[in-house]
């Protein structure tokens, strides 16, 4: 283990605090920027992607849970499909070629910039909460949380094989690629199973987070089976990229109440395409 890579402790916080600020996985940018600008191989950066993404989560996870806003049950019919999908993405990622993984993460990252420039105008996101409290308010939901400010969200979870589907899917992109999950989660909880915008992101951040940590102790498993300079350059990575994380993890809040979501979210995007062109342009001109 060095301190060669001292450099990530600054970036780490300042991507971590965009992250927390957007909803984006963490390891939506450390993985390119692995690629791309530390030169690491693609199982490499998708790993420690990985492993610094769930320190980040856990911070996000532990706010949200004392916020009472996690629908755990919904959390966990979601954990049964998108767990295994992880380990089988996790498993299939040491038999795909470099180059294909750098295309599905490029493909990936156009993905997630398209939803963005697709996702609903907070008007938009308020007028489907209104219309889920005017359909399932009050006694007709299925669920009901109260929060810790003791306010009463009831709700009627539906397209729940839909749900698992999509969820499978993030799942089995989180453990080939790092990303993918939150993005998938986000738009299924929202827009179609009509879950309130406050409960299907915090109960979004409870599945990444979980099943995060089981496709990362995957990719760690197998670093340390590999050893020697592997496991050196993760280690070196996640000594300054994890307290990075977990202290943008605290800043990420205080931005978000600065900068409008839909300005954040049209900045992430244009980034995100200018990362998947040159990711997939290494690819078809190597």
């Amino acid at each position: 283990m060095t301190f060669e890579f001292w450099f990530m402790l600054p970036i780490a916080i300042m991507i971590a605090t965009i992250a927390m600020a957007s909803g984006v996985e963490g390891a939506t940018f450390f993985t390119p920027l692995f690629i791309l600008a530390l030169g690491l191989p693609a199982e490499i950066a998708i790993g420690t992607g990985l492993i610094t993404e769930v320190f980040g989560f856990a911070s996000g996870l532990f706010a949200y849970n004392r916020k009472r806003l996690i629908d755990y049950k919904l959390g966990l019919s979601l954990l049964v499909v998108t767990v295994p999908m992880a380990l089988f993405g996790t498993w299939a990622a040491s038999y795909v070629p470099a180059d294909i993984l750098k295309t599905i993460l490029g493909m990936g990252l156009i993905a997630i910039a398209v939803a963005f420039l697709r996702t609903p105008e907070k008007k938009e996101v308020e007028r489907l909460d209104d219309a889920i409290e005017e359909e399932y308010g009050g006694e007709k939901g299925e669920t009901c949380l109260v929060t810790r400010e003791g306010k009463e969200i009831c709700y009627t979870v539906c397209n729940r094989t839909e749900g698992r589907l999509i969820a499978g899917v993030g799942g089995m992109f989180i453990g080939m690629i790092s990303t993918g999950l939150g993005e998938l989660n986000g738009y299924f909880l929202l827009q179609r199973c009509r879950v309130p915008s406050a409960v299907a992101v915090a109960s979004s951040v409870f599945v990444v987070a979980v099943t995060a940590l089981v496709a990362s102790t995957g990719h760690f498993i197998k670093f340390v089976q590999t050893g020697g300079e592997t496991l050196n350059t993760v280690l070196s990575l996640v000594i300054f990229t994890v307290p990075g994380v977990i202290i943008g993890g605290q800043l990420g809040p205080l931005v978000a109440s600065r900068i409008s979501q839909q300005t954040l979210e049209r900045g992430l995007a244009i980034l995100f395409i200018i990362v998947a062109v040159f990711m997939l342009g290494g690819v078809i001109f190597q």
